[in-house]
């Protein structure tokens, strides 16, 4: 028996999405939401380019999943994305009823955690998957940016 992918691997590939963002001046925020074990939707941040706050990797996401699907509920779906989610995203979330939403760095300050942001009730969600890898990215992003300021 083929063994299926684990969230290690998935949340590689939204770092790929990460570091994408990062080539492109955008908060290297990256986001894949996978059916099946097969990603069916991959998405950055896209709010400089697209001069729109609400362009965050994870809203970038549910819209292609929806697409992919046909469909706007994600219930046996999972998120990975790099950072924890805002409260706009964790918000999204919920109307989507995404079935596990899986991160890496937290936001102490904005992330849905701590804001005590509701998301659906039969949503799971694990946290600090390869955190110090999503971390650092983001670290080194803020780090240039003030440097060339």
């Amino acid at each position: 028996m083929i063994q299926p992918f684990d969230d290690n691997h998935f949340m590689k590939k939204a770092l790929q999405e990460a570091e994408f963002a990062f080539s492109k001046g955008e908060v290297p925020v990256g986001a894949v939401i996978v059916f099946k074990d097969q990603i069916i939707a991959r998405a950055h941040n896209l709010t400089e380019t697209l001069n729109d706050v609400t362009a965050h990797a994870e809203m970038q996401a549910f819209t292609a999943a929806a697409d992919f699907l046909g469909g706007k509920y994600l219930k046996d779906c999972v998120l990975y994305v790099t950072l924890e989610p805002c409260q706009m995203c964790a918000g999204a979330s919920y109307w989507a009823q995404i079935g596990k939403i899986v991160y890496g760095a937290t936001e102490p300050e904005r992330g849905f955690v701590n804001l005590k942001t509701k998301i659906h009730p039969k949503t799971k969600v694990v946290s600090g998957v390869l955190e110090s890898e999503c971390a650092l990215l983001l670290k080194r992003f803020f780090i240039e940016k003030r440097n060339l300021n």
